[in-house]
């Protein structure tokens, strides 16, 4: 009997949800995704101590210090990625650009401008951008120049509607941090098949496949592998170093869980209003999107003030 990863691998495209080097050269994903969060835990790893010194002796003195080199420890690291895994590499927007469309597009032109000069051409990057109308938006213009886009921080099928509308290549909903949600609100404790989280990702997935929208689903945001195995089946799935471990070593049996049907009419296309009033009306969606941007946006702060004290 093969280990449960290597059963999801044969119907899931497995991603690695770390910015840790080793850890996806011992995995082997197909993908790796990176968030502000996973970019401060890397650069603060001794691994990256000598390569954290160069960058700032060598950026110091140009405009704008700290941004410089955000900007190179991000693009060395997702260009590091690249190197190791066979697919892609989505690299995030500043969280506070989140209700700014037009200066997310520039972020995103920068980034894919960035990795083009170390190497890396854009259809090896997808741009994450938070779920937000405006960085929807942002995603829909992208999308049309051909840099392709990784909607994250998704908890409702608001947002998950106007994503397919902007036609987003990849999606990213949330499971544990709805399950999170929904456990501290009610008290209570869920089972796979019960787990809030799961029946928002299978809703997403079934809505999709039965409409004929292309974007892709990744689950995201995992907790525990029962998470992950009763989404077995879904497009791809980011699943952090640790969880992958787990999966790799349970030789037990893995059945799919999602099955795409035949695809029927298309659906409705979402305005701005309709947008706004559901996800509105969603107060795990709105409480949790609205927390997940302040969260990234933290750590992105905590990163300036290192690198701000390292040129100190």
């Amino acid at each position: 009997m093969s280990s449960k990863l290597d059963q999801l691998r044969q119907m899931t495209v497995v991603v690695a949800d770390t910015g840790d080097i080793d850890a996806v050269r011992r995995l082997g994903p197909q993908d790796c995704t990176t968030n502000p969060s996973l970019v401060l835990k890397a650069v603060q790893s001794p691994a990256m101590a000598e390569t954290l010194a160069e960058t700032v002796a060598r950026l110091k003195g140009v405009a704008s210090p700290v941004d410089a080199i955000i900007l190179d420890l991000t693009i060395g690291l997702g260009t590091q990625l690249a190197g190791i895994v066979p697919g892609r590499v989505s690299t995030e927007v500043d969280a506070r650009l989140s209700f700014d469309k037009t200066a997310s597009i520039a972020k995103a032109h920068q980034l894919i401008e960035a990795y083009a000069k170390a190497g890396v051409s854009k259809d090896r990057i997808l741009i994450k951008l938070a779920s937000t109308w405006e960085g929807i938006q942002a995603a829909r213009e992208l999308e049309r120049e051909g840099i392709q886009c990784n909607l994250t921080l998704l908890f409702s099928m608001a947002q998950a509607k106007a994503c397919a509308d902007a036609g987003a290549f990849l999606i990213s909903p949330f499971v544990g941090r709805i399950t999170d949600w929904f456990s501290k609100s009610t008290g209570q404790t869920y089972t796979p098949e019960t787990d809030p989280g799961v029946l928002s990702v299978r809703r997403i997935y079934d809505h999709y496949k039965s409409h004929g929208i292309a974007t892709v689903v990744m689950g995201a945001s995992f907790r525990n592998p029962g998470q992950i195995e009763a989404l077995a089946g879904c497009d791809r799935l980011t699943i952090s170093p640790d969880l992958i471990a787990k999966l790799a070593e349970d030789m037990g049996d893995l059945p799919r869980k999602l099955v795409a049907g035949a695809a029927g009419a298309p659906a409705a296309v979402t305005t701005e209003e309709a947008f706004r009033w559901e996800h509105n009306e969603d107060a795990m969606a709105t409480e949790k999107l609205a927390e997940g941007i302040r969260n990234f946006n933290l750590d992105a702060i905590k990163l300036e003030k290192m690198i701000a004290e390292k040129l100190a």
